[in-house]
Parts: structure tokens; sequence; C-alpha cells
């Protein structure tokens, strides 16, 4: 009964999907830059970079095209990786240059992760394998957000801010089903999945890993900064940014 009232309500809300998280705020802008820093292309220049989840391929045709020495993308989706490679050919790269898979044997000295962790079904396994593509002295940069508690983290849930918090899981999957028709029935079903990634969750994750903390920025919700603080994090930050490198080995070890 609780859900067929929920259901209802978001029905009247929204008789269809709403445009969340659509990209749209980087049209004409970098996402690298927006996402990963104004510093981001100088710790690329001359390295081998391996783009984890690289979608259709934008960023790792720029990294390729902005002074990284070779740029391995990769995703699990074969159809974007057709798209991928198309546009590096379109941008003049060489496979020398900017190449695409689902996997690589080559090791990096940089694994970028952009917009990724809040989707990945196992997370704490992508850990794992990032760490096994790095070189020694090797690092990942990863970014990504909105997470779980962001007005918007819901994504295309988020109806208004936080709605994906009021509203039960099975009302905002049978609201989705209206006009999506993949059959979803959980967060994680759904185009791209959704795994509910808080910064809490992310920091034990990589407190588990081969992989540990250099640095850890959570860049405020710009409206929200004057309330950013440990307390409030998880419902102010608007993107987490980490350095991650392989974990030091102690003598006992």
């Amino acid at each position: 009964m609780l859900t067929d009232i929920q259901y209802r309500i978001l029905k009247r809300i929204s008789p269809g999907a709403p445009d969340r998280c659509s990209g749209g705020a980087y049209e004409g802008k970098s996402k690298l830059t927006a996402l990963m820093g104004a510093d981001f292309f100088a710790k690329i220049t001359g390295k081998v970079v391996i783009d984890f989840g690289c979608g259709e391929g934008a960023e790792s045709v720029e990294m390729a095209q902005r002074g990284a020495k070779r740029v391995i993308g990769i995703d699990i989706r074969e159809d974007i990786l057709r798209a991928a490679t198309n546009r590096a050919l379109l941008g003049g790269m060489k496979d020398t240059e900017c190449l695409f898979g689902s996997s690589t044997n080559e090791l990096a000295d940089v694994v970028v992760s952009l917009d990724s962790f809040e989707h990945f079904a196992d997370p704490a396994e992508i850990l794992r394998v990032m760490h096994a593509l790095l070189r020694p002295t090797g690092e990942v940069l990863v970014s990504f957000g909105p997470t779980w508690y962001h007005p918007l983290g819901g994504h295309l849930f988020s109806v208004f801010p936080w709605a994906h918090l009021i509203f039960s899981e099975k009302a905002l999957i049978r609201w989705r089903s209206d006009f999506k028709t993949d059959g979803a029935t959980r967060f994680s079903e759904v185009a791209g999945g959704l795994n509910q990634m808080t910064i809490t969750r992310f920091e034990k994750l990589v407190a588990g890993s081969p992989l540990e903390f250099a640095s850890l920025e959570l860049v405020p919700i710009r409206k929200l900064r004057h309330f950013h603080n440990g307390i409030t994090r998880e419902f102010t930050t608007a993107i987490v940014r980490a350095r991650l490198i392989r974990r030091a080995v102690s003598a006992s070890q």
C-alpha cells in the first residue's frame, strides 16, 4: 500500500524521466579539469594512462591530445568501445597514442577513474584490479559524484533533492519502469548501476584494499559550502577526489 501511494506521488511530480546528472553542466568545458582539478593535465604529461571506465572515450582522447604519452581506455561494453574507437580515429589518434578495449596487460603510470565509483557493481574488486594495473610507482586518480547522500545522489531517481532517500526503492523502480523497459528491479540493475556509494563507504573500501590514500579532497556543493564540515560532508559534498598509491608494506610482512 505504501509503495502504491509513493508511486502515485512520484507519477504526479514527474510523469516522465527527469533530466538529472545529464552532463550538460560540462558543455563547452573540460570535464577532466572540472572534476579532477586544474593541475590534472600536468600530472599525466608524458605518462601512460589507463582510463578505467572510459565510456565513449571523450576524456581518453582529450588526455592523449593534451600531453599523455599513451592512453588505454577500458570499458566492458562493446558498443561503447566501438564508439570510443571511432572518436579516437576522428580525433586523429593512432593506436600508439590512444586505444580502447575490455582489458589490457600493459601497466600504467596513472589509472584514471572518472565518475565511476558510484556505479561499479563490485568496487572492492575494482580497486584490486586497479592496483594490478599500476607500475610500482604508479598512482590512481579518482573523481566521482554525486555520492548517495548528495541532494541528487539518486541520479535519475532524484526527482527533487533527496527524493531517493525519501521514497522506497520499490516505489522508485516502479515509477522508472513507466518510461524505462530494461526490466531493472533494483538500483544496482539500472543502466550504469547505482551502488549507493557514500564517502564513508569509499574510505572503508580503500582501507581494505592494496591501495592507500595519498590525498582525499571533498569538494563542497557551492551553495552549501558554508555548511560543509566533517559532520555534514555526506550531504554537502559535490565531488570526491582522491589520489591512491600502492599500500606500503611493513618490514615485518
